[in-house]
Formats: structure tokens, C-alpha cells, sequence
């Protein structure tokens, strides 16, 4: 299983170690796949946590941002980190299932070569009734101005190749209009409905504002990147 699973994370520390658990427990222990989490400059004893977690789980890489650089930059820096050319991403709340993660490669198998990105699909969140007020409206609005025909972008749970995520322009919130940026290199989107869990344990580090309204300028910009990309048609002369 040439896959690597990359979960950004700040001040998780209740969390991250069950979610780890699970994984381990979902996939086969012989597949030689790879977990990297990337503490995003956590304050609680998150860093403390994943250190003891290495001992146990030898596939366990962990990344630490001495400062706090926001969910995209640490998806990013998991990726470049990463052995394997495939990846999977999920929150580190442990509100996305690692029993998931074996469906996304069965639709990976049977999707045309063109298929670059999967997305999950919580059709059915298990949030609170403002996060799920909130996020309906920013997937409307993005749907509305990119045309992504992407239901949930905001779920953490996707796969894409290594190779497709590289060749990406960056930049803060990326990781909110990924079907967007893969659409614009020409790559075909595909969303799969995924289980949703209640949090259990730490706080939600978002609400309304990071759904909504700091996503309009990001928006705005992918708008801009998508009118201003231009692919050739090439043939080779021979």
C-alpha cells in the first residue's frame, strides 16, 4: 500500500493518539504504509504525545512548525515530508472515520485515469447546528462562483497523488478549494459519502468567520487563477 496519511494538528492532545490507535487498527500491519502528523506549533502537550506514540507504531513520523502556520501550510509540509505517491489526508479531531480510508482506494481503482482528487461527503454531520449552518453556506457560495460541483470541500478526509498536490500554486486555505485547483490543471474531481462523528474530545478550533468570510478573498483569487490558466493542446512533431 504505497500510501501516506498526513492529519495536521493543533492542540489535539486528546485526540490525536485514539485517532492513531484506530488507523492502525483499520489497515493491514504489513501494507508499509506511513502516518505523518504535523504538530502546527500546538500549546498543549499534543508534541508530548505523538513523541510517546512513535514508540509504539514505528510507521508514525511526526513534523513540528515551532509557530503555528494554519491547516493548509501543514497539509503542505506533510506532503513534501512524505516516502509514499499516494495520500490521504483527515483531521486530527477524529471526527472524520479511518474506516474510510480503505473505500477511498477501492473508487480510486475502479475511477478513469483523469480522477486526480476524491473528496468525502458528510452528508450526515454530527456538528453543532451554527458549524452546520456555517458550512452549508460557504459550500454554497463557493459552489455558486467557482462551479466546482464539489457537495463538501471542507471535509478533511481526501486522496490525491502525491505529484498532483506538488504541482499546486500555495497558499493560506488552499486546502478549502483543492477540487477547484484541481479542476483548473485539468483533472477530473469525484466525492464520496463518508462517516461523520461527534467530537469527543479537545475544543473546534472554527466557526462562521473562518467558514464564510476569510474565505472570500481566497475565493476571489482561486476565481482569478482558474480564468487566468491556459492549457495548451500539445502534439509532439515528429
Amino acid at each position: 500500500m504505497d500510501l501516506a496519511i498526513v492529519i495536521p494538528v493543533f492542540n489535539e492532545a486528546e485526540s490525536i493518539v485514539p485517532l492513531i490507535d484506530e488507523i492502525a487498527d483499520c489497515l493491514p500491519a504489513r501494507s508499509g504504509y506511513e502516518i505523518i502528523v504535523v504538530d502546527d506549533g500546538s500549546t498543549d502537550t499534543t508534541l508530548v504525545e505523538l513523541s510517546l506514540c512513535r514508540n509504539i507504531y514505528p510507521q508514525l513520523r511526526v513534523v513540528h512548525h515551532q509557530l503555528r502556520c494554519g491547516q493548509s501550510r501543514a497539509i503542505a509540509t506533510g506532503v513534501d515530508a512524505a516516502k509514499k505517491d499516494w495520500i490521504i489526508t483527515l483531521d486530527g479531531d477524529g471526527q472524520n472515520d479511518p474506516a474510510d480510508i480503505m473505500q477511498f482506494f477501492q473508487v480510486m481503482d475502479q475511477a478513469s485515469d483523469n480522477i486526480r482528487l476524491i473528496v468525502g461527503y458528510r452528508k450526515q454531520r454530527r456538528d453543532t447546528w451554527l458549524k452546520r449552518v456555517s458550512s452549508r453556506i460557504a459550500n454554497a457560495v463557493r459552489s455558486f462562483i467557482l462551479e466546482d460541483r464539489t457537495p463538501d470541500t471542507g471535509c478533511g478526509l481526501k486522496m490525491f497523488a502525491r505529484e498532483t498536490f506538488i504541482k499546486l500554486p500555495y497558499f493560506d486555505n488552499m486546502h478549502r478549494f483543492l477540487p477547484a485547483l484541481v479542476q483548473r490543471q485539468g483533472g477530473q474531481v469525484t466525492s464520496i459519502e463518508v462517516n461523520h462523528r461527534e467530537r469527543n474530545r479537545g475544543k473546534s478550533k472554527y466557526g462562521v468567520h473562518d467558514r464564510l468570510w476569510v474565505g472570500i478573498i481566497d475565493m476571489l483569487g482561486v476565481l482569478w487563477l482558474r480564468r487566468r490558466m491556459k492549457r495548451p493542446l500539445v502534439t509532439e512533431i515528429r
